[in-house]
């Protein structure tokens, strides 16, 4: 299988799954995160969130494509996890800005 290569701070978001300060350091300061229905903006409420979501599902995430649309670059991966439905492929729309997430939506 041939390894995804994966724009810096994505794959930086990836390999700090489980490390809320390392997640934090991803995103700018003003970033928005869209997930499960809810919206965290700013770096404190998606590093809470995220803590939050790691302890609840202890959950491991393993992209395997990587789509580019409209300024956006969109990954596809294998969400595994303590979760109803495990496992489960989810698309994570990611929005650049000076090398930095600026946006970033979750969904199904």
């Amino acid at each position: 299988m041939n390894a995804l290569t994966l724009p810096e701070p994505i794959a930086a978001y990836f390999a700090a799954e489980h490390n809320p300060e390392a997640l934090a350091r991803c995103f700018t300061a003003q970033a928005v995160m869209k997930d499960e229905g809810h919206t965290y903006t700013g770096v404190d409420a998606i590093k809470a969130f995220m803590a939050e979501a790691s302890a609840k599902y202890s959950a491991t995430t393993v992209p395997f494509a990587l789509e580019r649309e409209d300024g956006f670059q969109i990954v596809k991966a294998t969400v595994t996890g303590n979760f109803p439905g495990s496992p489960i492929d989810l698309s994570y729309r990611f929005r650049l800005e000076r090398g930095l997430i600026a946006a970033l939506e979750i969904k199904a």
